[in-house]
């Protein structure tokens, strides 16, 4: 191997921690993967990785070696790409990862016009509500809502979530309806609970800039946005939701917005990628799709 293959290699076990995996996603043999290493240790004179049985993680020399190779790959590709880019269209296959509703009710029906403005272009869609290993899954990008966690990717914002307070008709009739958040005391609502860790979500609401909570009752508690609209149609409570989810609902009559005053702070919306510099002409031009679709579609 050339010396920046090499650095690809490196790079690819620090980022799955896995000869094996490594292999996988670079569709190389794993011993292939190892004795590179093995040879670029040589090289710089210095020891990477500790190696375990069941883990493989940098030494601190390897970590520093890390993210100089990380820079000196993205900008060989950039320099490779420099001119072929200039007078070409877009081109190959980019995959992506999405939450499973912005992706039905959003991207997916609007990735005609995309794929007729790019047509050499062509789109792996991911609809998950799961953590995806950009590197182990071989992603290009990913889009998350809310908070994000320190993963080492880089992020662009492009906007944000707007969420509301709705309830079914039928529930308001039987309950009521709250006027102020001092009024959620009498109220039962849909309860949300994290699919990865199990926390309920307490009710959250904007007052006078500050952001307060309370933690609702609820006979129900549902981990997905599909069942918590669908337990809110039945008349079981109320929920907070991104206003783009109920639309249709509410344009039908069959949910109410309350509390409209009171909303939650809005929720970030993140473009994630795995490279420090470099992206893909085909990765650029869907990352500015994107952000141009999501702004005008949940406003």
């Amino acid at each position: 191997m050339d010396r920046i293959d090499l650095f690809r290699v490196f790079a690819r076990v620090v980022e799955c921690s896995s000869f094996t995996r490594a292999a996988a996603t670079l569709g190389m043999p794993r011993s292939s993967v190892s004795a590179a290493v093995i040879e670029l240790e040589d090289r710089v004179g210095a020891r990477l990785l500790h190696r375990t049985t069941r883990h493989v993680s940098p030494t601190q020399d390897g970590a520093a070696f890390y993210d100089r190779c990380l820079r000196l790959i993205a900008d060989v590709e950039e320099t490779e790409t420099l001119f072929r880019q200039a007078g070409s269209a877009p081109s190959g296959r980019l995959k992506v990862d999405v939450p499973s509703r912005i992706g039905r009710l959003i991207i997916a029906p609007a990735l005609p016009d995309f794929l007729e403005r790019y047509s050499q272009i062509e789109v792996d869609i991911g609809a998950t509500d799961r953590a995806v290993n950009l590197i182990e899954d071989s992603v290009d990008c990913v889009l998350r809502v809310g908070p994000l966690a320190d993963s080492g990717l880089i992020a662009r914002s492009i906007g944000q979530l707007h969420l509301i307070n709705v309830a079914s008709p039928a529930y308001l009739e039987r309950h009521g309806t709250p006027a102020v958040p001092d009024d959620l005391k009498d109220h039962l609502a849909v309860n949300y609970a994290s699919p990865s860790s199990g926390r309920i979500d307490d009710w959250e609401w904007l007052e006078n800039g500050i952001l307060r909570s309370l933690p609702m009752r609820g006979r129900v508690t549902a981990n997905s946005a599909e069942a918590c609209i669908a337990c809110c149609l039945a008349g079981l409570g109320l929920i907070q939701i991104p206003a783009y989810d109920v639309r249709s609902h509410l344009e039908a009559g069959e949910l109410v917005e309350v509390l409209p005053g009171f909303r939650a702070e809005p929720m970030a919306m993140t473009i994630l990628y795995p490279t420090r510099q470099h992206l893909s002409r085909r990765l650029h031009v869907f990352a500015d799709w994107l952000e141009g679709l999501l702004r005008d579609a949940v406003r």
